[in-house]
């Protein structure tokens, strides 16, 4: 069995591989860094700081996001938004997700895959 140290960073690499998907799904709708970020850790997905603010700038740079300043009567916050190019990315990255956990349900129930 792997020692703590170990499971956690093994949990935190299966982490890794699904923030992005985590974070375009919640972009659908406009948010500011951290009320995303507060919304995916009640949704289980804590992301630190140091981690999401890189990931929205190379979302942006990459095309999937579109952002804005607003000051909404408060300090000047920078809102992102899925942009077109972004919400055909979500789906495409669901599409693939979902095709991926049906893959390890069956395999974790003991299951063999066979390729079609």
């Amino acid at each position: 069995m792997a020692s703590g140290d170990a499971y956690d960073k093994l949990e935190l690499e299966l982490r890794r591989g699904v923030v992005v998907l985590a974070t375009l799904s919640q972009l659908h709708t406009a948010r500011y860094g951290y009320e995303l970020r507060q919304s995916l850790s009640e949704s289980g997905m804590p992301i630190e700081e140091g981690t999401l603010y890189p990931l929205l700038r190379r979302l942006e740079s990459q095309g999937a996001l579109t952002s804005e300043w607003r000051t909404d009567g408060g300090p000047p916050r920078r809102y992102y938004v899925l942009s077109a190019d972004g919400r055909e990315l979500c789906e495409r990255l669901t599409a693939a997700w979902r095709g991926l956990n049906d893959t390890m349900d069956h395999l974790l129930k003991g299951g063999e895959r066979h390729a079609p």
